[in-house]
C-alpha cells in the first residue's frame, strides 16, 4: 500500500540462503570479518562481500574498522529481536508431532541470543528473577523493582551504568526454542557478561551455544532457583 512502510525491501534482504546464515552467525553478538561470515554462508568472501554491503546499505549491518580489517556486526537490538522473532515463526510452522527449536541439545539449554542468555537456562533465569520480585510487568512493560535494584547491585552489575545507557535495560525476548519469554535488553547483557566474569560459562567457539561449569550451575541453581 502507497505510504506504508516497506517491508519487502527488509524481507528480500533476510530472505536469501546465505545473507540469512551471516545475519544468524552475528546473532552471538560478536562482529565477524567477511571471510569468517562467508565460512558461515559457505560462499566465496567476493560474494559474501557483496551480501554485507547489500545488508549494510538496508540497514540490518553497521560495519566497525579496526586498522586494516573490517568487522561486521548487527546494526542494532532492533535486528536481533526481529530475527528472533522470525526464528520462532519457523518454529511454529514446523509438524505438531517434531520437537520445537533447535536441533542440537547443547543449544535447546544454553546459547547465546545478541549477547544475553537465551534457552532453557535463560527461561529459568527470567522466571526466578521475577518470582523473587527483582523484575515485575507492570502495563505490560518489564521493570527493575527496588528490592531487584539492590538484588543486581549486588550480585556485581553496576545498574547506575546501565540506566545511563541509551539501550532499554529490561526487555522480554520471546525465546523461539521454547516460546516463552527470557531478559533481554541492557540488563540481560549484563547478566550473561558478569556470569562469563565469574566463569560460571562458556561461549562455544563455533557455535552460539553455552556451557555452563559444574560450579557455575550450582551457583545458578542456588542463585536463580525456581
Amino acid at each position: 500500500m502507497k505510504g506504508s512502510p516497506n517491508i519487502a525491501r527488509v524481507g528480500s534482504l533476510i530472505g536469501d540462503t546465505a545473507r540469512a546464515a551471516m545475519l544468524n552467525a552475528l546473532m552471538s553478538g560478536k562482529a565477524l570479518t567477511a571471510s569468517e561470515l562467508s565460512r558461515e554462508a559457505g560462499v566465496t568472501v567476493q560474494t559474501a562481500s557483496s551480501h554485507l554491503r547489500k545488508l549494510e546499505e538496508g540497514g540490518l549491518l553497521q560495519v566497525r574498522k579496526q586498522g586494516r580489517h573490517k568487522y561486521f556486526a548487527l546494526a542494532n537490538e532492533r535486528v536481533a529481536q526481529v530475527l528472533e522473532s522470525l526464528m520462532g515463526l519457523v518454529a511454529a510452522d514446523q509438524a505438531l508431532s517434531t520437537r520445537i527449536g533447535p536441533s542440537v541439545s547443547a543449544l535447546r539449554h544454553a546459547r547465546v541470543c545478541y549477547n544475553h542468555l537465551a534457552g532453557d537456562m535463560g527461561i529459568r533465569l527470567y522466571d526466578s528473577l521475577m518470582a523473587q520480585g527483582v523484575l515485575s510487568l507492570k502495563k505490560n512493560e518489564l521493570v527493575l523493582t527496588h528490592s531487584g535494584f539492590e538484588f543486581v547491585t549486588e550480585f556485581g552489575i553496576d545498574i547506575h551504568t546501565l540506566q545511563k545507557g541509551r539501550a532499554k535495560l529490561c526487555r522480554e525476548c520471546l525465546d523461539w526454542s521454547e516460546r516463552r519469554s527470557h531478559l533481554a535488553g541492557s540488563l540481560g547483557r549484563a547478566f550473561l557478561s558478569q556470569f562469563e566474569a565469574l566463569r560460571w560459562v562458556k561461549r562455544g567457539t563455533d557455535s552460539r551455544a553455552i556451557k555452563f561449569s559444574r560450579k557455575g550451575a550450582e551457583q545458578f541453581d542456588a542463585l536463580f532457583p525456581l
